[in-house]
């Protein structure tokens, strides 16, 4: 397994070991005691998995109080994947990392408690799954509006198709710090 530091400290993209032969593929998505020999000693709760269709955009998602690590992968398709820091008094505040997430590379991200998280879809469709290390809450969500011109994510979409609730989040600057994860920063 390969893990390589993003210009985010605490963001890494993990490549993890796969054995191809001719019937396909076999990879161990995850595994405790490598992951943190690796650096991510993190213990996680819950699995999501979601299928968008292409130009489809989600996030930029957070939680409040219960904030969560998240390891994600894209089993199918493609998408561009985002992590934007968002721990108040962190030096990196405000700034993101973006990476190609797909079936056929199978790298993951990891993105540890504080940041809000979001992916658009490059393929015609994707499988997106994540690991979570918190239970979800709906009551304890917030987000970052995914066009807040102040985080200039470079998004490789033009016209995304939103939720209602994406579309209505607030600018980074506009959310008071107390409805922001109170997380500090590990570097």
């Amino acid at each position: 397994m390969k893990v390589t530091p993003t210009n985010l400290p605490d963001v890494f993209v993990i490549e993890p070991i796969v054995y191809r032969d001719r019937r396909g593929f076999f990879m161990e998505t995850h595994q405790q005691p490598r992951y943190a020999e690796a650096g991510i000693d993190r213990r996680f709760v819950q699995d999501n998995l979601s299928r968008s269709t292409q130009g489809v955009l989600r996030g930029l998602h957070y939680q409040i109080h219960h904030p969560q690590a998240k390891l994600v992968q894209v089993i199918l398709g493609e998408v561009f994947d985002v992590a934007v820091d968002i721990r108040p008094g962190s030096p990196h505040f405000g700034q993101w990392v973006g990476v190609t997430l797909s079936g056929d590379n199978q790298h993951q991200l990891y993105i540890p408690e504080g940041f809000a998280h979001g992916f658009c879809v490059l393929s015609s469709e994707a499988m997106f799954l994540y690991k979570c290390t918190d239970i979800y809450r709906p009551e304890d969500e917030g987000g970052v509006l995914w066009s807040d011109p102040a985080v200039g994510i470079h998004w490789p979409v033009i016209d995304p198709v939103l939720s209602d609730k994406d579309r209505a989040y607030r600018l980074l600057a506009d959310i008071p710090t107390t409805a922001l994860p109170q997380v500090e920063a590990l570097s």
